[in-house]
């Protein structure tokens, strides 16, 4: 694995202008430079460069990162690619080898990510011995270009066929990793026995799991990997990293439930699909979504397994969808799937039938007529119960308003009765836009994240005791400024650059970027001033948690007195616990 110290004299070395400019025409603008955004069709510049922080991002659709991101997502390198090319440019040579990361530690999962690797080519060379495996895939009209686009192999028949590729088959990473088991009699064999193996790979391009579907009638019929340090099935997607190309081009994405979906579609020339693996849809599958595009399209078997999945991810899309953003929903004809029907029809009528996909609010307004009469009071207000819990959880304000509108409509209130009833609180139509486009209020480690992204330098005055435990953005604060401790030498120039590739693919990535990207284009922040009070702000809460806790306490020690009595002078009016009085301690 590459040392986190190598990254970051990378970053530090390179300038992401110069990055950018290889690909694109940039125009000064201030302090910044300006293009069309390369990842969305747009007429008016929104991409913008800041050399000052080594770091990009686009105001229409979002996209943001460092150089190497910027590679990895413009150039589709995989992760280990892109930092090659910049190290080439920048005169250094990229460790290849554990020894020359001078005794760090390694990665978490380094040694996973080696071994899945090492299995994944064994697959795809046995896929080329085996005849039966490639009649198959002739059979559902792949060729081998598109086999190999997906590094798609075959583990033979056999219970221990992995041996021959790990000399040592008992060592403890091979189950890790998910490959083997161990029954309860001790004996250990290949979880993956005469499947198609599809590697699942993160963005970076790194194999991280698999899923093997079996070649002829069996059960399961597709067999996951097992959840591992490197692999959580409600976060990853199959097929995501191979369709960065086209999914800017169409302007969107596709989710639908196989494997073979995917790799049948992208043979077809409909190369932007994905799918879940082996669970419905979740909350992170669609935020990870929407970053990459504005508009996601579910595709579905028409049956009610089908509805009941489409109906999940609609309530999994709720809270992560912007005005900006639109989800829709495509139902198939009876008895079809996405590889049968693009393999009968061609890729025109299939991508007719996305763009007849069913918009999510027609979808939610369907259902919830299907499953509550409006016709009888008792079904409206039946309809109106149930519509209630999705409502509040959309984020969108324009998106919320007129769905509440039409609800209304439909129980025969009116739009102010509605909101009472849903406990909306009501806003000026006037003031609609803005609030659409102002941030939401920042916690207080979202305010210290970006305060150090802006002066590194603040890091050191921060005392971690007072910051707030439930704060969701604690994490990321930590995190980062556990990085600058551990890196003297960073500085403001880099720091935004190092920290999005330190988080990346982490569970704060997503604080991370948002701190990143509001650091360099919003001017109305004050850095010291915001600093200073978020500071005097926590250390007030922290006194009073503690002194919470100490009254709660049916008895204080010497020293907690002497603690109580510090933190009341800071705070007068308090009373001492236990009824003692003041003067007693």
């Amino acid at each position: 694995m590459i040392p986190d110290d190598f990254k970051q004299t990378l970053l530090a070395r390179v300038d992401i202008v110069e990055v950018v400019e290889r690909h694109l025409r940039l125009k000064k603008a201030g302090a910044n430079f300006v293009a069309c955004c390369p990842f969305h069709n747009e007429k008016t510049p929104s991409f913008s460069v800041s050399p000052s922080k080594q770091f990009y991002h686009c105001f229409g659709c979002g996209a943001h990162g460092n150089a190497i991101g910027f590679l990895m997502e413009f150039s589709g390198m995989g992760y280990v690619e892109a930092i090659k090319e910049l190290a080439g440019g920048a005169g250094l040579t990229v460790p290849n080898d554990r020894s020359e990361s001078h005794g760090r530690p390694q990665e978490p999962g380094a040694d996973l990510g080696d071994v899945l690797l090492r299995a994944a080519q064994y697959y795809k060379d046995e896929l080329k011995r085996s005849e039966r495996a490639i009649a198959y895939l002739k059979r559902r009209g792949l060729t081998g270009e598109i086999a190999a686009r997906f590094q798609i192999g075959y583990a033979p028949d056999g219970w221990q066929n992995l041996e021959s590729v790990f000399p040592d088959y008992r060592a403890k990473a091979l189950t890790e990793a998910g490959l083997v088991i161990d029954n309860d009699s001790g004996k250990r064999y290949d979880r993956f026995r005469d499947r198609i193996m599809f590697p699942i790979v993160n963005p970076r391009g790194a194999v991280i799991g698999f899923g093997g579907r079996v070649l002829d009638a069996g059960e399961p019929k597709y067999l996951n990997s097992p959840e591992t340090p490197l692999f959580e099935k409600g976060r990853e997607l199959y097929g995501l990293f191979q369709a960065r190309g086209a999914l800017r081009e169409a302007g969107r994405l596709l989710v639908v439930e196989g494997y073979m979906d995917v790799v049948a579609l992208a043979q077809s020339g409909v190369g932007y699909a994905v799918a879940t693996l082996g669970t419905a849809t979740t909350p992170t599958h669609v935020q990870k979504l929407l970053r990459q595009t504005d508009e996601l399209v579910f595709c579905f078997d028409g049956d009610d397994a089908g509805r009941r999945a489409a109906w999940r991810a609609l309530e999994n899309s709720l809270a992560q969808l912007t005005d900006a953003k639109r989800a829709g929903f495509l139902f198939l004809p009876q008895g079809e799937d996405p590889d049968t029907y693009v393999r009968a029809h061609g890729k025109a009528a299939f991508e007719a039938l996305i763009a007849e996909a069913v918009p999510l609010s027609t979808f939610l307004i369907n259902e919830l007529t299907a499953r509550a009469d409006p016709r009888t009071e008792e079904g409206r207000a039946r309809l109106l119960h149930l519509a209630k819990p999705l409502i509040e959880q959309i984020g969108a304000p324009a998106l919320g308003l007129m769905l509440r509108r039409r609800l209304a409509e439909i129980g025969g209130i009116g739009l102010a009765e509605l909101d009472e009833l849903f406990g909306v609180k009501r806003v000026k139509t006037s003031r609609l836009v803005g609030m659409a486009q102002r941030a939401a209020v920042l916690t207080s480690s979202e305010v210290l994240l970006r305060a150090v992204m802006f002066k590194p330098d603040y890091a050191a005055a921060i005392d971690r005791s007072i910051l707030d435990p439930s704060d969701l953005a604690t994490p990321a604060l930590t995190g980062l400024l556990d990085l600058i401790e551990a890196s003297p030498n960073l500085d403001a120039r880099t720091v935004a650059a190092v920290a999005l590739e330190q988080f990346r693919d982490t569970v704060n990535a997503a604080r991370v970027n948002a701190a990143a990207t509001r650091t360099l284009w919003d001017e109305s922040f004050d850095v010291t001033a915001e600093f200073e009070g978020c500071i005097g702000q926590l250390r007030q809460r922290y006194r009073q948690r503690r002194m919470d806790e100490l009254r709660q306490k049916p008895s204080l020690s010497a020293e907690e007195q002497g603690e109580y009595r510090q933190l009341l002078s800071q705070r007068p009016g308090a009373k001492m616990p236990n009824s003692e009085p003041v003067s007693s301690v």
